[in-house]
């Protein structure tokens, strides 16, 4: 028979300096030391320092964030033996050993903390984007020569989200304990590919408040800081909700992984050109459409299959009712 506990780690010695391929500054360890965190602890913390370095106002936020990785966790009183993981054996000559660099291991730990904190649910449904790529086609240009700004899918998307996001307000939540705090502020986070094919998440601070050049600006400004390691903390923290536009790399759909605290992430497939069938004044017809999947994952302990549904539905219907005379 299985008792679920609560239970504390417990208290172990602390090791400060160099470990593995992490380096902390005398600073950073002094400060470390005397708010109790080990060294485990220091290496989940999100850094925004050059070469993936701990930074002081880092540390600073974490601390302010309440330690979020401070290590508590549930355990099933049974055999010890029974979640013990056999260690992996290999031909050396057959392979190679690729350690984990910072950053890689950060991501590593967030997304098993995330599948262990949240029940995934996964729902999809298909849009139909032909005015809205045929409208972004036949605007592209005039749009950057009057603004200077790049128009990619990128804010048409956010601005989809955050319409249906005031929509379906519990989606934009969090879970404390037996608590769903939901947010007021919509601040939808992108995930973005860095130089060393890392992900990073900069957020769009008050999407909803903002109209189509603005978002085209800040997409603009977080993507390139990102590309070039430029992000600061301000850049990635805060966020309510995020897309991840799985389209970039080719893939159709995908499962993608909630980002922590947040209860549901979005991901957008590749814009695909297929033939459907359509109604017309004529009757039902072949038409040649521009249609893509988007898959939302969401934290069964917030968000039934009724809500999710529903948001998800919304995001699709706001993208396909697109106004094709919007101005530029």
């Amino acid at each position: 028979l299985k008792k679920q506990i609560s239970v504390s780690q417990p208290k172990q010695e602390k090791n400060f300096g160099h470990k593995g391929n992490n380096f902390f500054s005398p600073l950073i360890i002094s400060i470390a030391k005397e708010q109790h965190i080990s060294f485990e602890e220091l290496a989940r913390i999100p850094v925004t320092g050059n070469k993936g370095r701990l930074r002081k106002s880092d540390l600073f936020q974490y601390i302010k964030e309440g330690r979020p990785y401070k290590f508590v966790q549930s355990v099933a009183l049974q055999d010890p033996t029974a979640y013990r993981i056999p260690q992996l054996k290999f031909d050396l000559g057959k392979g190679k050993i690729v350690e984990m660099d910072r950053m890689r291991k950060m991501i590593a730990d967030h997304m098993v903390y995330s599948k262990h904190t949240s029940p995934h649910v996964t729902a999809y449904v298909e849009a139909d984007l032909t005015e809205m790529v045929s409208w972004r086609d036949k605007n592209k240009i005039s749009f950057q020569e009057k603004h200077s700004e790049k128009l990619t899918f990128t804010p048409l998307f956010l601005e989809a989200v955050a319409k249906a996001i005031k929509d379906f307000p519990m989606i934009n939540a969090s879970v404390d304990g037996d608590k769903i705090i939901v947010k007021s502020a919509i601040n939808i986070g992108m995930a973005t590919a860095l130089p060393n094919g890392n992900l990073i998440v900069p957020v769009v601070k008050n999407t909803d408040q903002k109209n189509l050049l603005q978002l085209a600006t800040q997409v603009n400004q977080l993507t390139l800081k990102a590309r070039n390691n430029k992000l600061n903390s301000d850049d990635i923290k805060g966020g309510t909700f995020t897309i991840s536009n799985v389209g970039t790399f080719g893939s159709l759909m995908g499962t993608p992984i909630i980002n922590q605290p947040e209860v549901a992430i979005l991901a957008l497939g590749i814009i695909k050109k297929r033939a459907e069938v359509i109604s017309t004044e004529k009757g039902e017809e072949i038409a040649i459409r521009s249609m893509m999947y988007l898959s939302l994952s969401f934290d069964h302990r917030a968000v039934d299959g009724y809500l999710g549904g529903s948001f998800l539905r919304r995001v699709a219907d706001y993208l396909e009712q697109f106004d094709i005379n919007k101005k530029i």
